[in-house]
């Protein structure tokens, strides 16, 4: 047992936190980009002839753009709030299905697919597992796909983490977790592999790497729901996270003119399985 307000005793429990706060998640995340789909299409074959296994799909956002490409998309999701409204906002595609499990123990009954698309959620599927299941789970020539968000910063332009340093050591002193973003050249350097999840050895082939720049713009409030909604402030105990992001906000309309950006390079990671 720790007394760190920051750690829980399973890392991979982490990733069902955000199933608290699916609304606010839904509402405050950034999506993916209409050109990462595009070049999701044209890296992979995919056509509306295809199917699609998404792995943690939270509440759609990267499943809606999928099923809006035509092809037949069965999305699993591990946390039951998130799937429910997962479920709700892609109501009006009748080429989806959203099954309620983690990777690790859904039950395929024997389906096979052609691209596997994991947004912003790979990193919380069992190394020792995904991997291995991803490659059973495709056919012949499938593709992985991993999509995700990574915060970046400018130089030279206000940062909101740069700007609330103090509050942080303040409210939930020493943890190693706070720091600025990289900055985005330097992101834009990390184009080998799958990134920062484990490599899959000889399962998958060459990886194909593209990069999209995009910012998100919020208001002191807003930014402070933006942080209610990650892992990283939703494992702070309630007593530590609401006063700081309070204080946070506070700093955003006082120091920032209550207008903070969020920088972000979304990123398409994608390989071919291997015979």
């Amino acid at each position: 047992m720790t007394d760190d307000p920051m750690m829980r005793p399973n890392p991979r429990d982490l990733g069902r936190v955000f199933n608290e706060v699916p609304e606010l998640y839904d509402r405050v995340r950034p999506g993916y980009p209409d050109d990462l789909f595009a070049d999701l299409v044209a890296v992979t074959g995919m056509d509306d002839r295809s199917s699609v296994l998404e792995v943690g799909c939270g509440t759609g956002q990267a499943t809606r753009s999928l099923a809006a490409l035509g092809c037949s998309v069965t999305a699993i999701e591990p946390g039951a709030d998130m799937a429910a409204l997962a479920r709700r906002r892609i109501a009006t595609f009748r080429n989806v299905e959203v099954e309620t499990s983690t990777l690790e123990e859904w039950d395929d009954r024997g389906r096979r697919f052609d691209v596997l698309v994991a947004a912003s959620s790979w990193h919380w599927a069992d190394p020792s597992i995904g991997w291995r299941r991803a490659h059973d789970l495709l056919r012949p020539g499938g593709w992985t796909a991993l999509l995700g968000n990574v915060v970046v910063r400018r130089p030279g332009e206000p940062e909101v983490y740069a700007e609330t340093a103090d509050l942080h050591e303040r409210f939930c002193p020493g943890n190693t977790g706070w720091g600025h973003p990289p900055l985005e050249d330097d992101v834009r350097a990390t184009d080998e592999g799958w990134g920062l999840v484990d490599d899959p050895g000889g399962l998958f082939g060459p990886t194909i790497v593209r990069w999209y720049p995009t910012v998100q713009w919020f208001d002191g409030n807003g930014f402070a729901d933006l942080l209610r909604s990650t892992s990283l402030y939703l494992r702070l105990a309630r007593d530590v996270r609401e006063p700081l992001l309070d204080a946070i906000a506070e700093r955003i309309r006082t120091r920032m003119d209550d207008r903070a950006p969020r920088r972000y390079l979304s990123v398409l990671r994608a390989g071919q399985r291997t015979e």
